[in-house]
């Protein structure tokens, strides 16, 4: 991987997403982490193995913050080669508990989010004609699951935007992908009981964000493949 790539990762300051900006600056490439905390965003660049890395802060599902972080992120960093949506929250309730509010910010910021920051790295990357998204969404979003109806449609409208999106620039040579994780040790899962939900997963355990750290590192390099969606999940979506 080369060292002059440039790798935005959205909500990159914990979790999945702080996990992915490691590697990847393992790998050489420069780092802009974004959160929406700037104080989270500097901590998580100075956690990173080499130099040079930028931290931004900035709410996706804002348009306007979306627009001047990209623009910051292009004067002091250059061209966006890869871009990481790991931006997301989750407001877990049975459709008849779930408020409008709820609703709302779920879908502005888990698929609108996601939505405005590759409308915003794609002016860079159709004039590169090699460069690569990777969307993070959730195995909910592909099988379902009660409590989390609204949660699971902005998943699932993260696959149909990612194949969609990757039509539309796959003759520049834009790759983009969707990652569909199931449980994983981040802070979204740690009010759950893992002794009790590693009982649906064949692999018997929770997974580390670093697995899915290596799945985005695959489809980020992987030259031949996009429009795909690759399920991060111990095998749990063979029992759902």
């Amino acid at each position: 991987m080369s060292p002059s790539r440039l790798a935005v990762v959205c909500g990159g300051s914990r979790g999945i997403g702080a996990a992915v900006s490691h590697l990847l600056a393992e790998r050489g490439c420069r780092l802009a982490v974004v959160s929406r905390n700037e104080d989270a965003s500097r901590a998580a660049v100075a956690a990173l193995p080499g130099a040079d890395h930028v931290a931004f802060s900035c709410d996706v599902s804002q348009e306007q913050e979306v627009q001047r972080t990209f623009e910051s992120i292009r004067r002091s960093c250059g061209r966006v080669t890869y871009l990481v949506n790991a931006a997301g929250i989750n407001r877990d309730a049975v459709l008849l508990r779930t408020s409008s509010e709820d609703m709302l910010a779920l879908l502005h910021t888990n698929l609108l989010g996601c939505m405005l920051t590759c409308r915003a790295a794609m002016r860079d990357m159709l004039h590169m004609r090699d460069a690569a998204i990777v969307n993070i969404g959730s195995v909910v979003g592909l099988k379902g699951n009660a409590g989390q109806c609204a949660y699971s449609a902005t998943k699932a409208g993260l696959a149909g935007f990612t194949r969609s999106l990757a039509k539309e620039v796959a003759s520049r040579n834009v790759r983009v992908n969707l990652l569909a994780p199931g449980f994983i040790h981040t802070d979204m899962t740690a009010g759950l009981s893992e002794e009790q939900s590693a009982r649906s997963i064949p692999l018997g355990r929770f997974g580390e964000p670093e697995d899915v750290a290596q799945a985005a590192l695959f489809l980020l390099e992987s030259p031949y493949v996009t429009g795909q969606v690759l399920v991060v999940d111990g095998g749990l979506h063979l029992t759902m």
